[in-house]
């Protein structure tokens, strides 16, 4: 697949990035932080594009469903993960982005909020909502609340997010829509994905499951919700405008700068180290796993690494194929300190290649991410290691950077985690 060819071609790309970035012609730290703006424009404008294409293969299935168009539309939200991923890097220190997020990629969700969930199912203790079944009832109680949600619409699914006060009450964005097209992974730690079958967006008999026409109006409902989303965030970051780009580039060029190494160092450190890769080996959960529906988190994993690599090497490969490269925070270290600018350009080679052997794993032995952190797995779980502990010697030499140019006691966000 499409998004397959381009992380190979984001590894080896990776290999060569940082050679031609220190021959280049002096920058500045104002054109730095514009480039950085020029990459956000770019990903996010990627990521509104997938999720339009998301949206037509949607459109697609419950126009006729089968199961190719079920097929087509999983296909196309994992291409949609490609250039998201690699956008969250903006989040952190950009405050217009962090208070954004979570409507698009918050996670783990009790999937009983949604849909049916199979018996046994373990949702969140203390959780009112675990069990709402949105697409199952017209009308919810959760607790003192008595809910009309007859109509499901996007205004209505970003409503409900963090009902009843609890955070794995989710009800909209990538993961939502994830769930819907594959439904819970029963599996655990062994090989396989989830099995919904394309019959469950199906109408009259052939509807298995209940409520199908509900189920497709949630489906749809998400998705075009998840497309707002994205147009708003491509906005924020078009030149010429009054919006975040034009409020952050009239900062500082060092405040610009901080954002941006901030921001590199929080999803290295707390975020993809932490939250997303320790946190599940640790517990050995498969319920902490990323994209735990569709068993694609070795790619969201990747993409989010790739998306601190853009930055220190100031490149992005588009989905088009085509690449934008522009002036680097490695060239600014390299005019400041060039043993230190190779010391870092080394390192986030070898982090590079250390979080994609989750992806070699998952694609050449076809071990994935849940199968690593399982207990009875040493070398899996060793793999995971390995790729924690890159990630927190590149957070080092995202420090090193920063106080190479002279911004100090960066901190970045280690969400309570100690490597």
């Amino acid at each position: 697949m499409h998004f397959r060819k381009l992380a190979l071609a984001a590894a080896i790309g990776g290999l060569l990035s940082a050679c031609a970035q220190t021959s280049n012609p002096t920058v500045t730290q104002d054109q730095v932080v514009e480039h950085y703006a020029d990459i956000a424009q770019a990903v996010y404008g990627d990521a509104l594009t997938s999720a339009q294409q998301l949206d037509k293969a949607i459109a697609a299935l419950l126009a006729s469903p089968s199961e190719q168009t079920l097929a087509d539309a999983r296909t196309a939200w994992l291409a949609a993960r490609v250039p998201y991923q690699q956008s969250e890097v903006f989040r952190f220190g950009n405050p217009v982005v962090d208070d954004w997020e979570g409507q698009l990629n918050a996670w783990p969700l009790d999937e009983g909020l949604i849909d049916y969930v199979a018996p046994g199912y373990q949702h969140e203790l203390g959780n009112a909502g675990a069990t709402a079944n949105i697409i199952a009832n017209s009308h919810l109680q959760v607790g003192g609340e008595k809910l009309d949600v007859t109509n499901i619409t996007p205004e209505l699914l970003a409503g409900l997010n963090e009902l009843a006060g609890s955070e794995a009450n989710v009800a909209t964005g990538y993961h939502a829509i994830e769930f819907l097209l594959w439904g819970q992974d029963l599996n655990d730690t062994h090989s396989g994905a989830g099995e919904r079958p394309w019959t469950d967006f199906a109408l009259g008999e052939a509807c298995t499951h209940g409520h199908c026409d509900r189920r497709r109006d949630y489906l749809q409902a998400a998705s075009r919700l998840l497309v707002q989303d994205l147009q708003y965030m491509a906005g924020q970051w078009q030149p010429g405008q009054n919006n975040y780009r034009t409020e952050l580039t009239a900062l500082p060029a060092e405040e610009g700068l901080r954002r941006m190494l901030f921001g590199m160092g929080s999803l290295s450190l707390g975020e993809l180290a932490g939250e997303r890769m320790k946190v599940a080996l640790v517990a050995n959960s498969v319920e902490d796993e990323h994209d735990c529906f569709s068993d694609n988190t070795h790619h969201s994993h990747y993409y989010n690494e790739k998306g601190i690599s853009n930055l220190m090497f100031g490149e992005y490969q588009r989905i088009d194929g085509s690449t934008l490269q522009g002036p680097s925070l490695l060239q600014l270290v390299a005019q400041q300190d060039d043993q230190a600018a190779a010391q870092i350009g080394e390192q986030f080679r070898e982090s590079e290649q250390a979080v994609y052997r989750l992806v070699q794993s998952a694609e050449v032995n076809n071990v994935h991410f849940d199968q690593l952190i399982a207990a009875d797995n040493p070398q899996g779980n060793q793999l995971v290691t390995d790729a924690i502990s890159a990630l927190v010697e590149q957070t080092r030499a995202i420090e090193l950077a920063a106080n190479t140019l002279g911004i100090n006691n960066l901190n970045p966000d280690t969400a309570d985690h100690e490597f």
